[in-house]
Order: C-alpha cells, then structure tokens, then sequence
C-alpha cells in the first residue's frame, strides 16, 4: 500500500523524511539526532511524506555503501538486494538511480533462512562450494540506473542538508 500511495506522484515535492528514530549510525554516529520530516508545505500530501520515507532508506543505503567504497578502495559495481524493502519496485529504481549502479533483486526476497541452510548445506557436504551455490541464485529484476549526475548531486545536498536538522536534536543529559 505505501509503495502505491508513493507512487502516486512524481516527486517528493520537497519533503524529506530523516529515519533517526533512535540516533543515527554510520557515518553519523549520533545517539542525539531525532527522526524528522523536513520540507512540508501546503500542498505536501501523505503520498509525498510515503516517497520521502521510501527514499529515505536509499539515501542511508547510498551513505553507507560510500563509506564502505571509500575505506576499501573497491568500487561497487552492482547491489544485491533482499528483505522485504526491495519489493518496492520504486524504492529500488530510485536505489539504482542514487547508487548509479544497476540493483539486482532475486526471486526470493527472504534469504536469511535460505543463507542459514545453504551454509548448513556447505558445511555437511550437499553443496561443494560457493560457486555452486551461486548457480542456485535466480534474478527477478535487474534496475538500471537512469538518473543524470547531477540530479543525484543535488538529491544528496538536500539529504545532507536534512540530516544535519537532525544531529544532536537531543542534549546528552535529556
């Protein structure tokens, strides 16, 4: 229902959703900072705070993986995606476009307990190696980036711009 109500506009129309209900981990590191919704106006709609909110999840998504592409040195070259979130065919087009890297999701998007058994299966010998548990994993769709640089620039200032409303809401002794 939240990824219909989302998709019923074409944008945010400003509305930015910052997800720090208990503080804000990497590369924050914040316990202070407090959820927010930043950018409403007269004409926000529920529709646009559901797309804020959706997006939101990218924007933490694109922050973390560049951490991690700045202390490896390795870029990312592609994202595989799983768990309930990447239902949303609108979340992961936009995860695609902010990332710039095309986002695969499988057919089964539950794969912590199939993770469990593969390694179970690993371990007693039904499966020889991690390159035949590969052959198991089947692509449902592949989301291709589309956005210009630019825009993603942009997204992420105001992003930036919203998170930093957050930090440090709360004092340490609150």
């Amino acid at each position: 229902a939240i990824n219909d109500l989302a998709g019923s506009v074409a944008d945010t129309g400003g509305v930015m959703v910052v997800p720090a209900f208990a503080g804000l981990g990497a590369p924050y590191w914040n316990p202070n900072a407090r959820g927010a919704v930043l950018g409403l106006t007269r004409g926000s709609t529920d529709a646009h705070v559901a797309l804020g909110t959706l997006r939101s999840l990218a924007y933490r998504s694109n922050e973390i993986l560049g951490c991690m592409t700045t202390d490896s040195g390795i870029p990312i070259e592609r994202m595989r995606v799983d768990g309930g979130a990447c239902a949303s065919d609108l979340l992961m087009q936009f995860q695609a476009d902010l990332l710039g890297v095309p986002v695969e999701r499988p057919v089964m998007t539950e794969s912590t307990a199939a993770g469990a058994a593969y390694m179970a299966g690993l371990a007693t010998g039904i499966w020889k190696d991690l390159d035949e548990l590969e052959t198991h994993r089947e692509i449902d769709r592949v989301f291709e980036p589309s956005m210009e640089a630019s825009e993603r620039s942009k997204l992420m200032h105001w992003w930036k711009k919203a998170v930093e409303r957050t930090l440090d809401w709360m004092e340490d002794d609150e």
